[in-house]
Parts: C-alpha cells; sequence; structure tokens
C-alpha cells in the first residue's frame, strides 16, 4: 500500500467489445480514461473462432484479431490500458462524490467516473473433453454460432427459457437438434416448452447428461447417460450447445450497487446508469437479455456519454 493514490477522472473495468467502445467515447470526450483489462483480457469474444454478425466486416472476423482492434482504437484517442485486476470498490453516494478502487489488492486509485464493463461468463459443465473442444464445436452462444452449423446434427444442454429459445433457433438451421434436460422436466415457461415440442427435427431426452463429448480435434459425437438408469448411449454431431446460464462478473460490486437475484446490475430506464452517483454499466454485466457483442458495444457508448454529460453537470454546478 505504499504507492501513491493516483486520481482519474473515467476508470473503466473491464475489456470486451462494452469497455473498449466506452474507452474510445470517453477518450475522445477528453475524458482521459483508463481502462483495466481484468483476468480475461478483450472478454468472451476472444474464445470465439469467428464473429460473422458484427456490423462492418463482411468478410467476417476472429475474435481475438478484433478485440485487439478495439483496443488499438482506445489507445489511438488516448485511452491508458493496463493489465490489472480490480480487486475491491468503495463507491460514494454522494453526487460529486470520489469513488475508490483497489487494483491487484495494492494499488490505490480515486476516481471521478467508473465504467463496469465487467461482462458475464458462460457456465459451462466442467467436463475435460467439453473444455478441450471448446472453440472446436463446443459453444454456449447458438446465435452466435449455430450459423456454422447449417444442416448438420448438433446438441444442446438446457431447460430454461433460453436454451429452449435457442434451441428452436437451432432447430431452424440444423437438420436435427437434440435436447438433453437433466431432470424429467424443463424448467422453461408453457409458451416455451409448446414451441419445442412442436418443433419437428427437436428431440428432448429427459433426464440425460453429457457423459462425454467425443473428438479429438473437434466434436464428432456425443456419449451420454441417463441418471436414472445409468444406461449409456451415443449420438453422431458436429456440435455441442450449451445453455445452462450465465454468471455476471459482479461479486466485488455486491452491498453497493443494486442487482437483480442473478447478479446483474440494474440500470435506470434506458440509461447505464447505476444507484450510485457517477457509477455506469454497460456490456453482459446488466444484460441477460440479448448478450451480443454488438449491444455490449451500444451500452458502451451510452455509458461513456452517461459518464461524460454527469461530470459536464458537476462543473456547471460548481
Amino acid at each position: 500500500m505504499s504507492e501513491s493514490i493516483e486520481r482519474i477522472k473515467c476508470l473503466i473495468i473491464g475489456s470486451g467489445p462494452a469497455g473498449y467502445t466506452a474507452a474510445i467515447y470517453a477518450a475522445r470526450a477528453d475524458l482521459k480514461p483508463v481502462l483495466y483489462t481484468g483476468m480475461e483480457p478483450g472478454g468472451q469474444l476472444t474464445t470465439t473462432t469467428e464473429v460473422d454478425n458484427f456490423p462492418g466486416y463482411p468478410e467476417g472476423i476472429d475474435g481475438p484479431t478484433m478485440m485487439v482492434q478495439l483496443q488499438q482504437q482506445a489507445e489511438r484517442f488516448g485511452t491508458e490500458v493496463r493489465i490489472g485486476m480490480v480487486t475491491a470498490v468503495e463507491f460514494s453516494e454522494k453526487v460529486g462524490g470520489i469513488h475508490k478502487v483497489t487494483v491487484d489488492n495494492a494499488k490505490q486509485i480515486e476516481a471521478e467516473t467508473v465504467i463496469i464493463s465487467t461482462g458475464a461468463t458462460a457456465k459451462y459443465l466442467g467436463l475435460p473433453s467439453e473444455q478441450k473442444l471448446r472453440g472446436g464445436g463446443v459453444s454456449a452462444c447458438a446465435v452466435c454460432d449455430g450459423f456454422f452449423y447449417k444442416g448438420q446434427e448438433v446438441a444442446i444442454v438446457g431447460a430454461g427459457d433460453t436454451a429452449a429459445e435457442e434451441a428452436t433457433y437451432l432447430a431452424n438451421l440444423c437438420s436435427k437438434v437434440t435436447m438433453l434436460v437433466r431432470k424429467d422436466y424443463m424448467r422453461a415457461s408453457k409458451a416455451m416448452q409448446h414451441r419445442v415440442n412442436n418443433t419437428k427435427n427437436l428431440e428432448v431426452l429427459y433426464n440425460t447428461e453429457v457423459d462425454e463429448v467425443l473428438g479429438d480435434q473437434v466434436v464428432e459425437g456425443l456419449r451420454m447417460v441417463n441418471n436414472q438408469t445409468g444406461e449409456k448411449s451415443e449420438i453422431k454431431i458436429t456440435g455441442l450447445f450449451i445453455a445452462i446460464g450465465h454468471k455476471p462478473n459482479t461479486d466485488i460490486f455486491k452491498g453497493q450497487l443494486e442487482m437483480d437475484e442473478t447478479g446483474y446490475i440494474i440500470t435506470k430506464g434506458k440509461s447505464t446508469k447505476t444507484n450510485m452517483p457517477g457509477v455506469f454499466a454497460s456490456g453482459d454485466v446488466q444484460d441477460n437479455e440479448y448478450r451480443q457483442a454488438v449491444t455490449a458495444a451500444g451500452t458502451g457508448c451510452m455509458a461513456a456519454l452517461d459518464a461524460e454529460r454527469y461530470l459536464a453537470t458537476l462543473e456547471t454546478e460548481d
């Protein structure tokens, strides 16, 4: 704790599309933003091989390259990008108050505004075979990656509304979708269950879990186990989609920022404002609905504009 306390105008926590877009706008507004990348520089997109649905890339682009380019664009306008993890925060409840932030359990920062873009982490099953084939046919986003499996046979794991929605989305693209539900019923709403049951090329297997994802370099099949009988069976697939939920990366903000029951930060109206003045949230950390790179980038822009207007209001009051 011997380092002197650094004072900055705009601190951005997180480095996905939301964080970098916030940085681009904040830098162009002369807020001199400092961005801390967190443990996963570039965010979830760095685990994505092809990004085909972000506007402006007619040939598509791979996730890591896109994040490097976003970082370069942010730095071009004066953003200072630092490798580091915010480990503690102490937000001020006063308008115009100073927010205290600790980085890597050591460095102390005082910030006039804070933009939180820490994202959400997709939950996986945790099987070694699943982790090995992430990016090789195992995906946690049907909307992002479903197109690559057009006309092929795939499987999806999950039982909630998101799983049901993604299963029917995949059924429009793929020749067959096998849906694995761990219990003997689905948690999804009745409307979503009807949609699943009325989709001809979608088969639901209840009391069924993944035993192993088969394949060396890419997904070639799935070994399943019935958790009631212990019976194992195999199917041939080229893609496995995991839809068992996301965990927003908000643990360090608990007790200070308003969140929903899952931990997503609640923002006011159509803004990125949190319940703390001068603290804004953008990207998947406050979006449990869309979770797309382009929507994250949009809210990053909004957060920077909200921060700029907040600071301008303080200056007029002085």
